[in-house]
């Protein structure tokens, strides 16, 4: 309710504005124009977010500073902290990347975004950019109807800048008819109060406009022209900056924990900048005026002085969050604490990652390698009747074999549809989803294939496991030692593939137990065709029955196929030499 009233006052007194002050329907046009431009930049940068974009995100993040520096870079180079923040959240939330590595980003999104300052205040106020805005709107348009998505995302740039610095022309325009019949500089304030006024007023201003980039070029064109005095200025460009958390607040409400961690990173993280620019706003404006002497910015020159002054506060800010970025850590994710998932809902599948191919695939592994080490694991030893700890140990498998003749009751069909049926369905759906809805290249759709086949294949051996647990029962109640030894015999080989599958995923010389996985798979294809000699001289022996005889064939079968693509999903998931990821993190 609160949000519809907001709505529909902030539309009545907009009509009131453009029925008694005329000339104001030109700035507010020259502001939806820009803010139409940032919203088409946006849309154009999160074309490239598929590839390159991302992979620097991802791959920036294992140092603070390369983070922070990767944060700056990018925000300034898009001109969109929030795209930064969106891909940031969805990476945490896939566990892509730690939480300490989103802060560093998040925090130089912050630094980065001062570049939209530098650029109105350095290049849209000093050029008529009117001139220069139309050519790249027709130039935009023309690739923006281009099918090739490329080509798509260069002409939403280029027609988003062009509106960008058209909204700035408009906004300017407007200021200039609007100083001829009301001088805003009647209503500056100085000293403290006046900070006070101000910075309230950018928080409320940037509230409504949902971009401190969009405030800020609003105060420059503003200043440029005369229409407030630059010692407000500075104040309001503070609350554009305090303004911008409350979006993200509001943003984080109905996010996961992931989302809530760095919303309120971001809010503490500007509300110690604005609260520390507030108390020293004033050192910081004699500081500026040093530095702008020092680069030759010329003392009248307000609008570069302004942005040299966001830039600067921006980067104290920076500096002063830096030595604390691992107890803010801390402490997010003490107050933020992620609510325990059942076995069957999935761990990394986010649906905000579904926009981006790389973090779709880095997702769909790491949910497969969780189903796959926990559920088919436990439920295949389990099926055994081992423990799960027996087989991870250094113990002979001779010995594990025959301390294990206890009937662990394990009901493998009540296993698969709580821990795995569900899980698997929505791997699926997931996958599914990805390649109906990305744009994918041969490689990473062949990938999101190839989990697909090694989950259908991990809800098979669950299959084969619960024949086999059937059979193994009957023979630890047959008093038939021929058959207990035969289905020991099963129970062995499949132990030898767990522990050494085990051993190359956890052990860094995996190239050895890879070896080891490649000629156990291609014993278990050779004794697929062949049939087992020792069966058919138990049978010569009469030493088993017809029906034991005909259980134990089929179980051969079973096995040697079970071993086959335990081993083939291990290599899938696991493999050095044909992982599904290539070194950038995208499907091969």
């Amino acid at each position: 309710m609160l949000k519809k009233g907001f709505f529909y006052g902030l539309l009545i007194l907009l009509g009131l504005l453009f029925y008694f002050y005329r000339n104001f329907e030109t700035i507010s046009a020259g502001v939806a124009i820009l803010l139409f431009g940032m919203i088409m930049l946006e849309e154009g940068f999160r074309v490239f977010t598929k590839g390159p974009l991302q992979t620097i995100l991802q791959s920036a993040t294992n140092k603070l500073y390369k983070s922070i520096f990767t944060g700056a870079f990018v925000t300034a180079l898009i001109q969109s902290s929030s795209l930064v923040s969106v891909i940031t959240i969805s990476f945490i939330s896939a566990g892509l990347i730690s939480l300490s590595g989103g802060l560093g980003l998040i925090f130089g999104a912050n630094l980065g975004t001062t570049a939209t300052a530098w650029l109105v205040a350095g290049f849209g106020l000093k050029v008529k950019i009117s001139a220069l805005a139309l050519p790249m709107l027709v130039f935009g348009l023309i690739f923006s109807f281009q099918k090739k998505m490329t080509l798509k995302g260069i002409g939403n740039v280029m027609a988003g800048l062009g509106f960008f610095f058209l909204g700035i022309h408009y906004m300017k325009e407007g200021f200039d008819v609007f100083k001829e019949h009301i001088d805003l500089t009647q209503y500056a304030v100085t000293g403290f109060l006046g900070v006070f006024i101000y910075t309230g007023l950018g928080i409320v201003v940037t509230t409504i406009l949902q971009s401190s980039s969009a405030t800020l070029a609003l105060i420059l064109t503003a200043l440029s022209v005369g229409q407030i005095e630059y010692e407000n200025a500075l104040a309001l460009a503070i609350g554009a900056n305090v303004g911008t958390t409350i979006t993200a607040a509001l943003g984080a409400i109905s996010a996961n924990s992931a989302g809530k961690r760095l919303a309120m990173a971001h809010f503490i993280f500007n509300m110690a900048t604005g609260l520390v620019a507030i108390a020293f706003i004033f050192p910081l404006a004699n500081l500026v005026n040093t530095t702008s002497d020092v680069l030759r910015i010329a003392a009248t020159n307000y609008t570069l002085k302004l942005a040299l002054f966001h830039t600067v506060f921006n980067a104290l800010g920076v500096l002063l969050m830096v030595p604390f970025i691992r107890p803010l850590e801390r402490l997010l994710l003490r107050f933020f604490i992620e609510k325990e998932k059942d076995v069957h809902e999935p761990k990394y599948l986010n649906p905000a990652v579904l926009k981006f191919p790389g973090a779709v695939l880095s997702a769909l592994i790491n949910e497969s390698k969780y189903v796959y080490q926990n559920s088919v694991f436990e439920i295949v030893t389990h099926a055994l009747n081992i423990h799960r700890t027996d087989v991870k140990s250094d113990e002979k498998l001779k010995t594990i074999i025959e301390k294990s003749q206890i009937d662990f009751h394990t009901d493998v069909e009540d296993l698969y549809y709580t821990k795995v049926k569900s899980i698997y369905s929505q791997i699926i759906t997931y996958a599914t989803t990805a390649q109906s809805t990305l744009k994918l290249n041969n490689r990473q759709n062949r990938a999101i294939t190839d989990i697909k086949i090694a989950n259908r294949k991990m809800v098979e051996i669950i299959k084969d496991a619960r024949e086999l647990n059937k059979n193994i029962t009957i023979a630890l109640s047959a008093n038939n030692t021929h058959l207990t030894a035969a289905y020991d015999g099963y129970r062995k080989k499949l132990v030898k593939v767990l522990r050494v599958i085990y051993l190359f995923r956890k052990e860094e010389n995996s190239e050895v137990y890879e070896a080891k996985l490649k000629k156990l798979k291609a014993e278990a294809k050779s004794n697929m065709r062949q049939s087992s000699h020792s069966i058919d001289n138990l049978i010569r022996k009469n030493a088993i029955t017809p029906e034991m005889a005909s259980s134990l064939f089929n179980d051969y079968t079973n096995v040697n196929d079970m071993i086959k693509k335990l081993i083939e999903v291990a290599e899938l998931l696991y493999g050095k030499k044909d992982t599904l990821l290539d070194e950038n993190g995208n499907g091969k």
